[in-house]
């Protein structure tokens, strides 16, 4: 229904129907939940034309693209990361809205450039804390929108890091990584050096040391960026 219906009904009716829908997608992590509860398919969705699939970390960015999602006339799947819920941060009481297709640096360094998507941005974030301890400064950028996806921040960050680290919330295979690196080499005018973590490539376990393993971590990207710096 989402792929062959709504998402096509405002181009087969040349512009005169739409199909206004917020799908909020609940995805995450780390209690156990097993194969088919610890899954993220934005993927899938971003593939579709006429979804438009939103993952935001922040609370800020939560209300800001939730605001845009709803008043969108067509479908967008909303991804939520359960473990984000808990998170704080500052969030004006009144209305604003957060464009679609605009991606967020959190963070300015020069040695090498973290995309994280969803809860991935998290241990980004404590990835590049890590870093600093070796003296490597990261630059840290939020996504926000997997679709549509804003390059230009990501081609500026590798312009001037040439090194590129992409953690996916999700499977690498067939992933959004795949497409941001696709765009990169499309650009033709960067030279960069990249690497991808995501899930592994099997259904998630259920026992807490195999899903510990299953899951990119903050130590996996710091550790594999201080290798691709060093």
């Amino acid at each position: 229904q989402l792929v062959n219906m709504a998402s096509k009904i405002h181009y087969i009716s040349n512009g005169k129907l739409c199909v206004p829908l917020v799908v909020r997608a609940c995805i995450g992590r780390s209690w156990g939940q097993g194969a088919q509860h610890s899954q993220s398919l934005y993927s899938i969705f971003a593939h579709i034309p006429g979804l438009k699939v939103i993952a935001p970390t922040t609370p800020h960015d939560v209300k800001g693209t939730l605001i845009t999602a709803i008043e969108d006339k067509n479908p967008v799947i909303f991804i939520e990361h359960r473990m984000l819920y808990k998170n704080k941060g500052l969030v004006p009481k009144g209305y604003y809205k957060i464009e679609f297709g605009k991606s967020r640096v959190l963070s300015i360094g020069n040695d090498i450039t973290l995309v994280g998507i969803s809860f991935t941005v998290i241990d980004c974030i404590n990835a590049k804390k890590l870093l600093l301890e070796k003296s490597i400064k990261a630059e840290v950028i939020d996504l926000i929108s997997i679709q549509p996806l804003d390059m230009s921040k990501i081609i500026n960050s590798v312009k001037k890091t040439k090194r590129l680290i992409i953690v996916e919330n999700d499977w690498i295979n067939c992933g959004i990584s795949a497409e941001i690196i696709s765009r990169l080499v499309e650009f033709n005018r960067v030279k960069f050096e990249v690497k991808r973590l995501g899930y592994l490539f099997t259904p998630c376990p259920t026992t807490a040391p195999l899903e510990e393993n299953f899951y990119p971590n903050p130590r996996k990207i710091a550790k594999l960026s201080y290798q691709m710096v060093t």
